[in-house]
């Protein structure tokens, strides 16, 4: 009986993915497995049980993510189940950044009298905006997002250039061939009237877009932060739109500093709060940890290697270790000492750690826990799982 933890709110069409005979949720303290949306647990005390974290969302900040893969913890998470959520609000944020809509809304509901329609028609020129059409758009970052981004906006007749040196084959297949690809980041800052911003957040995106950056930007550009606030140095922003070195300013993070400007639109976090991207993102993220604790693979992971292959043995051992030469063949050294045969076997390795999935038909229990003591007296062995094969769906 697997054990799953959850922190926030998770979508029950997701939870249902955990049958009733093989999990419990919420019901002991040492949990199998975590899945979680915006709780931070950099404070949080893993208990030795804990096996994977998902995170039913793209951005993984919030997680440990280097505490957990020393400690042999694999974190998933569920890129692009909330990308249309996210892609749908960017596309309305550049429809609002040149049609003043809601101050036009805002507007008219002041009107009184039975001439109001007249009224709308004499002053509504200080609403006049331009339009999308023609206009350049940058998107930095052609991950999920930034691609459908990317594809919409030349859809509504933008010029588009996206930058992104690390694209993936299968993203770059999903992007229109109209939308042109930069290799110079400062050529889609210097040359675009709408920057939109799609990275992850890590050490080099952190601030990606500063004074420099800003500085090469049109004075009559706008910048849309809808991947994480700390991309973007809000406090560079400021300068620059007290200069009117930038136009505006566009994000989904919200900070006091931003606030009342008539040039920043500051939206509360929206960008995968729909009823939609939630269910997504909960069944993504529940399939994930439900197929790694019955089957040892490993999918949409951000700390460790896809690794899959056909679990058609009695049992499955599970190996994760540092990234040494000739692990594996320790590995299936100390397996065959004990003369137990392997049927199949993978290995797949991602910076210091890598993950080992074999295959045996040994059914003997006393068997099997020696191969388990063994291997976890291996230096550099962190963690030894062995699985019963049973039949299931994911």
């Amino acid at each position: 009986m697997f054990q799953i933890k959850t922190f926030n709110a998770i979508a029950p069409e997701g939870l249902e993915r955990f049958d009733q005979e093989n999990y419990q949720i919420n019901k002991k303290n040492d949990p199998d497995g975590i899945i979680l949306r915006s709780q931070k647990l950099h404070d949080y005390d893993f208990s030795a049980s804990v096996l994977a974290v998902a995170r039913a969302g793209a951005g993984t900040n919030n997680i440990p993510v280097k505490k957990c893969t020393e400690n042999g913890i694999v974190v998933f998470n569920t890129p692009g189940a909330n990308a249309n959520a996210v892609k749908e609000l960017v596309i309305a944020s550049l429809l609002l950044a040149v049609r003043p809509m809601v101050k036009g809304i805002g507007w008219i509901q002041q009107l009184s009298g039975s001439d109001v329609d007249e009224q709308a028609e004499a002053k509504k020129a200080q609403f006049a905006g331009t339009e999308l059409e023609g206009k350049k758009l940058g998107v930095v970052g052609l991950g999920a997002i930034g691609a459908m981004v990317a594809n919409d906006a030349y859809r509504l007749g933008m010029e588009v250039t996206g930058y992104d040196p690390y694209v993936s084959v299968d993203t770059a297949w999903s992007i229109s061939r109209r939308v042109r690809r930069s290799q110079d980041l400062k050529e889609v800052l210097t040359n675009c009237d709408f920057i939109t911003i799609h990275v992850p957040l890590n050490d080099q995106t952190h601030h990606l877009i500063s004074e420099k950056e800003l500085s090469q930007m049109k004075p009559t550009a706008q910048l849309l932060n809808f991947a994480r606030g700390e991309i973007v140095d809000t406090d560079a922003v400021l300068k620059a739109i007290n200069k009117n070195q930038l136009a505006g300013f566009t994000t989904d993070f919200a900070e006091e500093k931003l606030l009342h400007n008539e040039k920043i639109t500051v939206l509360p976090h929206l960008g995968a709060s729909t009823a939609e991207a939630e269910v997504n993102c909960a069944k993504m993220a529940a399939r994930g940890l439900k197929r790694f604790l019955e089957t040892g693979i490993i999918k949409r992971s951000v700390n460790f290697p896809t690794v899959e292959m056909a679990f058609d043995s009695p049992y499955r051992i599970t190996v994760i270790n540092q990234n040494v030469p000739n692990m594996l063949g320790v590995i299936a050294s100390e397996i065959a000492a004990l003369e137990v045969n392997i049927d199949n076997m993978v290995n797949r390795g991602k910076d210091d750690y890598a993950y080992t999935l074999v295959d045996i038909s040994e059914k003997d229990p006393e068997k099997i826990s020696a191969i388990t003591e063994k291997l976890n007296q291996i230096a550099g062995i962190i963690r030894v799982r062995v699985i019963k094969h049973q039949e299931g769906e994911f």
